[in-house]
């Protein structure tokens, strides 16, 4: 797969995401998908993302990870993929750390 298909087809499966999530969440939290990582060919597919409040996070990863079939099955509704790959989700925890580090850098610069 080429560099540029890779990049399409993340960036596909990351507006999906967010949509799916956008339309079966309950919003109780704020889920915001920030990467999705590809595997195998793209037969396997990891999508990470971060939620406010972080006291939601295992909520929200149970509940994305019981509906990974439902998603499964609209990513084939409404993308024109060959293959469809499998998913899994994550909690993107690089994202919460730059995020920290700038909360740090902004303190700093406050005082």
């Amino acid at each position: 797969m080429s560099d540029q298909t890779e990049n399409r087809t993340k960036e596909i499966l990351r507006e999906l995401a967010s949509e799916f999530l956008m339309r079966e969440s309950n919003r109780t939290s704020l889920i915001t998908i920030t990467s999705v990582e590809l595997f195998s060919r793209a037969s396997k597919a990891k999508i990470l993302f971060t939620v406010l409040p972080e006291n939601q996070e295992q909520a929200a990863l149970d509940f994305f990870t019981r509906r990974l079939r439902d998603f499964r099955e609209y990513v084939q509704e409404h993308a024109r993929m060959m293959r469809v790959p499998f998913f899994e989700v994550a909690i993107d925890v690089g994202e919460k750390n730059r995020q920290r580090i700038d909360e740090i850098e902004r303190q700093v610069e406050n005082k």
